[in-house]
């Protein structure tokens, strides 16, 4: 029998941690992205996930969209990264059209942007596909990082033409 105090402080926790839930892993039954990059002129509307299972094939053609397109070399895209990019797009309420200016980068192409600009990191969760560059048509960088920030799931950079979202540890600039 659990008492009346400790069933008050476990509705207490849930109330907590329930905003979020999506952050750590609770999926929708289907998750959809409409992508387009930017450096490739190509476009894929695809169900990566559906039933709570992903689909291996569908991750496979985002991985391939999202390939370093200077080395033209294609490496796994992480799947919470994707997850958090659609609860984003989830969240506008809207069937959106994302901009890949930057997925996976290879460790030579990060290196040639560093040599660009102080910005880029040398040890870039872009060369572990564990961050993306992206933005959205007539969506202000402001609201794009504003949302992304909200799930406290990983790093969120706002810049002139994009915003960056990663799954490292929680931080933005």
């Amino acid at each position: 029998m659990i008492s009346r105090r400790a069933f008050i402080q476990g509705l207490a926790v849930a109330a907590v941690l329930l905003p979020y839930t999506k952050a750590f892993g609770s999926a929708p039954l289907e998750r959809t992205l409409s992508l387009y990059n930017v450096h490739t002129d190509e476009s894929l509307d695809v169900t990566y996930c559906s039933g709570g299972s992903y689909d291996y094939e569908a991750l496979g053609k985002i991985n391939n969209l999202m390939r370093c397109h200077h080395a033209d070399e294609v490496k796994p895209i992480n799947t919470g990264l994707l997850d958090l990019l659609c609860d984003i797009k989830d969240r506008l309420h809207k069937d959106l059209r994302i901009e890949i200016i930057s997925g996976y980068r290879s460790v030579e192409y990060n290196e040639y942007l560093r040599t660009r600009s102080r910005k880029v990191a040398r040890d870039s969760y872009h060369m572990q596909g564990m961050a993306i560059d992206f933005s959205v048509s007539g969506m202000s960088k402001q609201t794009l990082s504003g949302i992304a920030k909200s799930f406290y799931a990983g790093g969120v950079g706002k810049y002139r033409k994009f915003v960056h979202i990663d799954i490292g540890p929680v931080r933005s600039w």
